[in-house]
C-alpha cells in the first residue's frame, strides 16, 4: 500500500542555525502540538538529539490515550532530521524535517509518510477523519512556528530554545 503523505512549508526571516536550533531540541515539540492532543514527552531529558535517539511520547487522539515512540533515523544538523514511529497510532510514519537556507531566511519543509492499519476500515478512517486530523495538527504548528519565531525576530533576538 502507498503511504498517505503530507506536505507544509513556510518560510522564516531567520538563519536556518537559528531554525534548527529550535527544532532539534525536543521539548520544543510541546509548544508546537496542538493542546487537544494531551502531548506529553516520556523520556527523561536531556534528550541528545542525534541519530539513533529515541524519544517517548503520551498523546490522546480523539480522546483516547496513546504512547508513541520515535527514532531519530537521519540527523543532519542545521538541515534536517527523519523521524520514525516504531510504535504509536500509525502502521508507520515518517517525518522529514528540512530546513533550507534561502535569501532574507530559512524554508522549513516538512513531509510526513503515513499509513494507517486496519485495512479498508483504516482507508475509510483516513478519508473520513485522519487526513483531516493531520492537516489541523499541521496547521496548528505552522501557526505556532511562526508566533515563535516572530517574537524572536521583532526582538532581533536569537530563538528561544
Amino acid at each position: 500500500m502507498n503511504p498517505n503523505h503530507f506536505h507544509g512549508k513556510h518560510v522564516i526571516p531567520l538563519p536556518v542555525e537559528d531554525v534548527f536550533s529550535f527544532f532539534e531540541a525536543p521539548a520544543n515539540l510541546e509548544r508546537l502540538t496542538p493542546p487537544w492532543l494531551k502531548f506529553a514527552i516520556l523520556t527523561p531529558p536531556p534528550i541528545a538529539m542525534r541519530e539513533g535517539a529515541i524519544i517517548d511520547y503520551a498523546i490522546r487522539l480523539h480522546g483516547v490515550p496513546m504512547h508513541w515512540k520515535t527514532l531519530i533515523t537521519r540527523y543532519e544538523p542545521p538541515h534536517g532530521f527523519v523521524d520514525e514511529q516504531l510504535s504509536g497510532p500509525y502502521a508507520m510514519w515518517r517525518h522529514e524535517h528540512r530546513f533550507e537556507e534561502i535569501e532574507g531566511g530559512t524554508r522549513i519543509v516538512d513531509d510526513v509518510y503515513y499509513v494507517l492499519s486496519w485495512g479498508l476500515l483504516g482507508r475509510a478512517a483516513h478519508r473520513l477523519f485522519v487526513r483531516r486530523d493531520v492537516a489541523r495538527i499541521f496547521d496548528y504548528r505552522q501557526k505556532a512556528i511562526e508566533g515563535v519565531f516572530r517574537a524572536a525576530h521583532s526582538h532581533q533576538e536569537r530563538v528561544p530554545a
